[in-house]
């Protein structure tokens, strides 16, 4: 019986955010052949020139055929008529019955949901590594070069972000050797804002939207983008709410392994906001809105005796049975990739901004100050999070394969040695489902020290 579907089928915007990750196949089907529209390739969160040329960007996994539960395709037949709230309210209700056969067949809809991603996750590693992508890459980008093995084609181009991993950008090159590639469109980040830096990158964010222009034959003004990026930084607001105001109170609108299980679905969906960015913030906004309500009726769990232990990095790799074993040793398990990486923080939207300038702060922000040019201004932004987040405990996932950022865990840990005091640990990744034991054990020992 799940953990997660007890609570998660009473968030009526959880189930939206989810259906439309698994569903976007068919949605994407939809705006290119129907609508006309093309489809933009991206990794990370940076979907916002896509958005704002008028093409839909799509993070590349979604474009696969996913296993969705048949009872989940019939809640989304179900809500265009009735709604998601009624139709969280119904699975509510059949959760409290007590009727076993009902009760087991809500639970297999919350766990074929998170099962597919993984499952998916790991076909396209395979695929990567048998199409030839070198064996010294780790698992994010060998699974990335697999989506677009197996879906590039699909594409009308693939908005590429140049960022301090050597190994990223060289699989960016790589994307030109698949056959059929999109259309390439750069953005090249200067790794440290001196000089002239800043005005480099603002010549280097124009000429993407000239070529995204081109490609969707939409004109992106001004205006244009600052629509797009207010709706952003809506996104973004709510997000921190979840992780601040909420992930780090004493009560929870939830049990702890739910909270997390919804943080590692914002770490998908946040990527490419499901190809809608006015929907995908209005469901944030209702996510928030759930959680409050919750907790100011009291419902959920007191959590103020649970470590909370910050698990970092995921964006190239995790093990998903990390935040259900911590949380059978007592702790919570915490995510939050994006904001360590300083990508939820706002772009200044003003009327006498230039966007163009305030995209490119954005960026250099993120780049000089977030993930960093070099190991001790990353680690300085594992510590900042950390600290914000009043961690208890951090676990490192250092990745196989990685050489720009598993190697800086001994500056890490002796940082947070000497400024937190709190325990750390590291566990080693290459695949999803290997080693699964000796998790176990590791995050046996480092739990028992609380």
């Amino acid at each position: 019986m799940s953990i997660f579907a007890d609570d998660i089928v009473r968030f009526s915007s959880v189930l939206k955010i989810a259906y439309n990750f698994l569903a976007g196949r068919d949605y994407l089907k939809r705006k290119k052949f129907r609508e006309k529209k093309k489809l933009i390739s991206v990794a990370l969160p940076f979907s916002d020139l896509a958005f704002a040329t008028g093409g839909i960007p799509v993070f590349p996994i979604r474009m696969e055929t996913l296993e969705i539960n048949k009872y989940l395709v019939y809640l989304g037949s179900a809500s265009s008529i009735f709604g998601w709230k009624k139709v969280s309210d119904f699975l509510g209700f059949i959760k409290s019955s007590g009727i076993s056969e009902l009760s087991k067949t809500v639970d297999k809809i919350i766990d074929d949901a998170i099962d597919t991603i993984n499952r998916k996750y790991n076909e396209v590693y395979d695929l990567g590594i048998e199409s030839g992508i070198s064996s010294d890459f780790c698992y994010g980008i060998k699974s990335l070069y697999g989506m677009h093995v197996s879906k590039g084609k699909n594409c009308d181009a693939v908005l590429n972000f140049t960022i301090r991993c050597s190994a990223y950008n060289k699989y960016l090159e790589s994307l030109k050797t698949i056959a059929h590639p999109p259309e390439q469109v750069w953005v090249d980040i200067p790794p440290r804002d001196i000089g002239d830096a800043s005005e480099i990158l603002m010549d280097n964010i124009s000429r993407a939207i000239t070529q995204l222009e081109n490609l969707t034959g939409i004109t992106c003004s001004d205006n244009r983008l600052r629509e797009h990026f207010q709706i952003g930084n809506q996104v973004k607001k709510s997000y921190k709410t979840i992780l601040y105001e909420i992930g780090t109170s004493d009560f929870y609108p939830c049990n702890p392994a739910t909270f997390a299980e919804i943080l590692v679905l914002l770490n998908h969906t946040f990527q490419d906001y499901n190809s809608n960015a006015q929907r995908y913030a209005e469901n944030m906004n209702h996510l928030v809105s759930e959680m409050k309500d919750r907790i100011k009726k009291g419902i959920g769990m007191d959590v103020s005796k649970m470590p909370k232990i910050l698990v970092t990095p995921m964006f190239g790799g995790y093990e998903p049975e990390i935040t259900e074993i911590i949380y059978k040793l007592g702790g919570r398990a915490l995510y939050a990739d994006w904001e360590m990486l300083l990508l939820l923080e706002e772009i200044d939207v003003s009327r006498n901004s230039n966007p163009i300038e305030e995209y490119a702060k954005y960026l250099m922000n993120a780049t000089s100050n977030g993930i960093g040019c070099d190991n001790d201004t990353l680690t300085n932004s594992y510590l900042r999070n950390a600290k914000q987040m009043n961690a208890d405990g951090l676990i490192f996932i250092q990745l196989f394969g990685c050489h720009s950022v598993s190697n800086c865990y001994a500056m890490l840990r002796e940082k947070i040695r000497r400024e937190l005091e709190i325990p750390t640990t590291a566990l080693t990744f290459n695949k999803i489902g290997e080693n699964i034991e000796q998790v176990k054990t590791r995050l046996g020992a480092f739990m028992e020290m609380f």
